[in-house]
């Protein structure tokens, strides 16, 4: 009996191991199935990615929301206007497309945009608005379709332009992205632990390409714009 009885404790051992053995490849395969949408991002925009200084000329930047502050943009939005502002100066792009959330009306990230553009340089008549960017995908979408871009330079943090230029590449765009440094603070490493999730999300709407929250009719201000320097 004492034979049988170690012969049992031994199976059971095993059975033990092989669950905990099993349990850990799940895991790892969890981890890498996880990290598959931000390899993705990664490699779309893998020869993509400029500075201000290099960045290929383009008749259009495209510069994402990133919060308001009592009315004004964050700091981590207005580097990234102040890299357009810097485009525009240059003379890398003609036009600038500011594209963010204006779903209240007490909330409006385009229009403020705007104004911190004028007030460093940008002409007013240079830049065009888009009130329905309520996140980077529906952002790459109106781009193409409401607002008629094809060729852009996109402006964000270099935590999130990768997932930018994978997006616009998947809406149709042919884009480049600038990514703008900033401070290693709390907020830069919230969003980049944030991007593994958002990464999730990239994959499926570049797979499933659903319409944006909204859509609505084709807007001419990007043309306008660019008619009027041809003038």
């Amino acid at each position: 009996m004492k034979g049988e009885g170690g012969v049992v404790m031994k199976l059971r051992g095993w059975g033990s191991v092989r669950t905990r053995r099993r349990a850990v490849q799940a895991v790892m395969l969890g981890c890498v199935l996880a990290l598959l949408p931000s390899a993705w991002t990664h490699a779309s925009a893998a020869d993509r990615l400029r500075t201000t200084a290099d960045a290929p000329a383009s008749q259009v930047a495209v510069v994402f929301g990133a919060g308001l502050w009592n009315g004004r943009p964050t700091p981590y939005l207005a580097r990234r206007l102040d890299a357009a502002a810097e485009l525009y100066r240059t003379g890398k792009v003609k036009v600038v497309l500011v594209t963010g959330d204006n779903s209240r009306e007490e909330y409006d990230e385009p229009t403020s945009m705007r104004g911190y553009l004028r007030e460093h340089g940008v002409p007013d008549e240079r830049i065009v608005s888009d009130f329905a960017g309520f996140d980077t995908w529906d952002s790459c979408v109106r781009a193409r379709e409401i607002f008629g871009v094809q060729r852009a330079v996109l402006i964000s943090q270099g935590f999130h332009i990768r997932r930018a230029v994978a997006l616009c590449q998947a809406a149709g765009l042919d884009p480049y992205g600038v990514g703008v440094a900033d401070e290693h603070d709390a907020t830069w490493y919230y969003g980049g632990a944030r991007e593994v999730f958002a990464a999730g999300k990239a994959a499926l709407d570049a797979t499933f390409k659903p319409e944006p929250r909204f859509l609505g009719p084709k807007e001419e201000g990007v043309s306008r714009a660019l008619t009027a320097l041809a003038h």
